[in-house]
């Protein structure tokens, strides 16, 4: 705060704007990689680059014996750092590559459930028609924010179906504590997984908000969900939710989980190609 708003001022002109900070993180799982492959590449050029100047330039890093020192312990700590750590990095994805494809599956299988269930109690999922692309067809349903924002406030403002998806939310919350709980350790040894995982925790906690926001204003008939809603954080941080607050936030958390779907599905298909698993169906089993 400034000195002027410690002394009473609130309406002095000068104010200070403090940015929330959140998890620190790269915009997309691809843009980390291409991120760590960057900073590799980097070290290396630097790496040639000394050595090129070493024969072209002998004599000047002779003369400065200090700054050839400093470059050459610079070099090799954007050495250290960016190629061998990507290297490392690299093996232990290769090691644990079927079982981290493994549990990105189960993982894109929570997100889909939760955007697609969104979808169905607003009465907006497309039919299974087997001739077009399910999928496809139903991304485009999720990302259309005002439609899916009115059929939640219609959802929120009927009792029947407003009971219907606070049962689902339910579900959906309960599901993805329970994928997170038996695979996120696992995945947190190596960096690229950890940052998938934090990923799907951000997922799985704004669903948790939501069903503690819900089990709070709407208590549930089961004795053990109404003493884990008055633990719930939800009930002293949540102001009073309304239907349309409620609604903009489902259509956040729909729209997120479809965004980590596709996001996580593609670098599952990267880690452990689909022809590899063609190759493999129809072998025989090792003696």
């Amino acid at each position: 705060m400034t000195h002027a708003n410690e002394a009473g001022n609130p309406g002095g002109s000068t104010r200070i704007k403090r940015q929330i900070s959140g998890p620190r993180r790269t915009r997309s799982v691809d843009a980390y990689l291409r991120q760590t492959r960057l900073i590799a590449l980097v070290a290396l050029a630097a790496l040639i680059a000394g050595v090129v100047s070493d024969f072209t330039s002998g004599e000047f890093w002779r003369r400065h014996s200090l700054l050839a020192g400093l470059a050459s312990s610079i070099l090799v700590v954007m050495l250290s750092a960016a190629v061998i750590n990507e290297i490392l990095e690299f093996r232990r994805r290769q090691r644990w590559s079927t079982l981290a494809q493994y549990v990105m599956f189960e993982l894109v299988r929570n997100a889909r459930m939760i955007w697609l269930g969104v979808l169905e109690v607003a009465g907006l999922l497309p039919d299974a028609d087997p001739a077009q692309n399910f999928i496809e067809r139903s991304a485009t349903a999720i990302r259309d924010t005002p439609r899916l924002t009115e059929a939640m406030c219609i959802v929120l403002d009927n009792t029947d179906s407003h009971e219907r998806l606070h049962r689902e939310i339910s579900f959906y919350a309960e599901h993805a504590d329970e994928v997170l709980g038996r695979w996120a350790g696992v995945m947190l040894n190596v960096e690229l997984y950890a940052e998938m995982i934090d990923r799907h925790v951000e997922l799985a906690g704004d669903v948790s908000w939501i069903g503690a926001v819900l089990d709070n204003a709407y208590p549930p008939d089961d004795p053990r969900q109404r003493r884990r809603a008055r633990s719930s954080p939800a009930v002293q941080i949540s102001v009073e939710p309304g239907s349309q607050w409620l609604a903009d936030r489902i259509v956040v958390i729909a729209q997120l989980a479809e965004t980590l779907d596709q996001g996580t599905l593609d670098i599952a298909l990267q880690i452990v190609p689909v022809e590899w698993w063609k190759e493999r169906l129809g072998t025989a089993t090792p003696s």
